[in-house]
């Protein structure tokens, strides 16, 4: 077995794959059944290959994913803000991967299918949903975010939890201050109403769904590890402040 930097530059071509089936299912969803309003793409366009860490606030397991994995592809396209017909399939952006709940990934054949596709797979942090306690960091889980970052991008969720105005993790910011990535804001919306929790069964048609892409964050590495998670959670819009 190689290490975990290795074997992520094997799955690319599998990704690809991965990439054609999912795109090309998913599509009519985001597109012609809803309507996706992307912004901030230019904020994408002069990223480094590496070392760049987008984080997002979550409604559902797997569209959120989905569609970000759309507008990169689109991205690498030339397409500004937009998806227009999924051509990008064809010859998909696969340098990115996205933090996954471990559990999750290997709950079903379905899900082990989409894992293949680019997840990073960590321990849960809750312990118990209902009292709100969680877990420590699991230094492996740390490693296998700093090896992918090492090479590509990484998508990840800090609230680890599709529950809105979540507590952040740690995590997130211990990664930040000890990898100094490029941290990218996106804020999502409209998911939750459109599709189930998993994100793969419609359940309302003709929902706006919006995208927005923030620019980079300016980071004060210095700061603690809780200042700097203030910043990430405020920036994808999931502080008190923002709740109504």
């Amino acid at each position: 077995m190689g290490s975990f930097s290795e074997r992520l530059r094997h799955f690319r071509l599998v990704k690809k794959c991965i990439y054609a089936v999912v795109g090309v299912i998913s599509y009519p969803g985001l597109m012609l059944i809803n309507k996706l309003k992307i912004s901030g793409t230019a904020n994408l366009e002069n990223l480094p290959r590496s070392n760049v860490l987008f984080v997002s606030n979550h409604q559902t397991y797997f569209a959120d994913v989905i569609t970000l994995l759309h507008i990169f592809c689109a991205v690498k396209w030339g397409k500004r803000d937009r998806l227009g017909l999924p051509f990008y399939l064809l010859n998909p952006f696969t340098n990115v991967y996205y933090v996954a709940a471990e559990e999750t990934m290997k709950s079903t054949f379905l899900t082990r299918f989409f894992a293949m596709a680019g997840a990073i797979t960590v321990k849960r942090t809750w312990i118990s949903k209902e009292q709100g306690t969680r877990r420590g960091l699991d230094a492996s889980d740390t490693r296998k975010i700093s090896a992918a970052l090492d090479s590509s991008w990484v998508i990840t969720f800090p609230q680890g939890t599709t529950t809105p105005f979540a507590p952040g993790r740690k995590g997130t910011a211990f990664i930040i201050k000890q990898h100094r990535p490029v941290v990218m804001p996106v804020v999502i919306d409209g998911f939750r109403e459109a599709f189930d929790k998993k994100g793969l069964k419609l359940r309302k048609r003709g929902t706006l769904l919006t995208v927005n892409f923030k620019a980079p964050l300016q980071i004060d590495y210095e700061q603690s590890v809780e200042e700097i998670l203030a910043t990430v959670m405020k920036a994808i819009e999931q502080s008190r402040e923002f709740e109504k």
